[in-house]
């Protein structure tokens, strides 16, 4: 018998390690997202664009979004993520490098659009990783993890913004090439943390013989409620994401640099929330015995009533009871994600890859459009407070499309992994 096959275990710590390592790849993602918005006033008037031409931009990036998270999600399932993930990563670092030499708006469009199909790609890949490493119980908190590498970027990016950006024209392009090229150094953790075999092995061991169908899952009311559910959270994201320097800056008149940094803290504040749903989750589980599903549930309806409060925005002006609403409404919408994420891995354990980026397509498809008509409809307003409070209600549908549709099937298409 050969024994050179015998591959010793990983010790216990180190599947956390590579969470954070997940944790890091986001952040790149959301750095090289969230550059654009930081620098939006002075892009925009240097180069001349209307709100509907960012909007559009936005547009763009949503769009391709949505056709590379359908590309990536059926790749991560058919090829080997070892090899997938580090060069959607390098791709995506390239493409934001890229923005910080466009001129013009066509050219910022083709390379917002490039930076949005490969960064597509990370949400498969990083999902199909963490459901191979960690357990069901497990799960949402390494997923909270990941996620929260989202506000990190937030949170750093203004920070680079004013440092590197001068009075002189341009001096934001620095910005784009610094952030992008942080991801060429990921790649290198990424091939010095892991063998290929880490990843295959783990995800034999959880193989699913009795798997649905990818018809069976695609007509049940779990995936529709999920859809559902993926939209209002990505309205209450996204919306604050592109608009919140704008708000901060032309509709309540903050100077830039007072709206850099709150913009950090806004973002910190995301990521608080991110943490504490998969803490809520984990103590939910353990202290009153719930089961994951409904853990999962109970912190996204908490995540929604945070996210309403963005209600009070009309009334307030300069301040911190403004500046505290933003807080809440940002904690709450970071805190739906890792729960999203764990509702997609339940749907079945072996078409992780396949859900992600069918749900990416769906989602980003039909909420892009929103920037551009909420760009149009500020540049005719001059205001940005109904939208936002109309992105901060919207979760409340993913509350119902769980209670209505969630357990609506007769056959149970759950895939729980021990």
């Amino acid at each position: 018998m050969s024994t050179d096959t015998v591959i010793p275990p990983r010790p216990a710590f180190w599947k956390w390690g590579i969470t954070g390592l997940l944790l890091l790849a986001t952040t790149i993602n959301y750095m090289d997202r969230v550059a654009l918005a930081s620098a939006s006033v002075r892009v925009t008037t240097e180069l001349g664009l209307s709100d509907v031409q960012y909007g559009n931009l936005e547009l763009a990036f949503g769009w391709a979004f949505a056709i590379g998270s359908l590309t990536f999600g059926f790749l991560a399932d058919r090829c080997s993520v070892y090899w997938l993930y580090p060069a959607v990563l390098a791709s995506w670092s390239l493409m934001g490098m890229a923005t910080g030499w466009s001129n013009g708006f066509t050219e910022l469009l083709v390379c917002r659009a490039l930076l949005g199909f490969f960064e597509a790609g990370h949400w498969p890949c990083a999902l199909k990783t963490t459901f191979a490493l960690l357990d069901e119980k497990e799960r949402t908190m390494g997923n909270s993890i990941l996620q929260s590498g989202a506000s990190i970027g937030a949170i750093i990016t203004p920070q680079i913004m004013k440092l590197l950006i001068t009075e002189e024209s341009g001096s934001w392009r620095s910005t784009f090439v610094a952030v992008g090229a942080t991801g060429f150094v990921w790649v290198l953790a990424w091939f010095l943390a892991l063998r290929s075999r880490d990843l295959a092995q783990n995800s034999a061991a959880k193989a699913d013989t009795n798997a649905p169908t990818l018809f069976t899952i695609l007509r049940s009311g779990r995936l529709w409620a999920v859809a559902i559910l993926v939209i209002g959270m990505q309205i209450v994201w996204h919306t604050y994401r592109v608009w919140l320097m704008k708000f901060l800056q032309i509709g309540r008149g903050y100077e830039e640099s007072v709206a850099l940094d709150f913009n950090s803290l806004y973002f910190l504040a995301t990521d608080v929330g991110c943490i504490l749903a998969g803490v809520g989750s984990l103590w939910l589980v353990r202290r009153w015995g719930s089961t994951p599903h409904n853990a999962r549930r109970t912190v996204f309806a908490c995540s929604c009533a945070l996210t309403s409060t963005s209600l009070f925005l009309p009334w307030l002006g300069q301040g911190w009871p403004l500046l505290g609403t933003l807080l809440l409404i940002g904690a709450g919408a970071l805190a739906m994600a890792p729960c999203y994420y764990s509702f997609v891995q339940e749907l079945s354990m072996s078409h992780v890859g396949r859900m992600t980026g069918l749900l990416g397509l769906w989602v980003w498809a039909v909420t892009s459009p929103m920037h551009s008509l909420f760009g149009m409809l500020a540049d005719i307003s001059k205001s940005y407070d109904m939208v936002l409070v109309v992105a901060g209600v919207a979760p409340w549908i993913g509350v119902l499309s769980m209670k209505f549709l969630w357990n609506r099937d007769s056959v149970d298409t759950i895939q729980v992994s021990a």
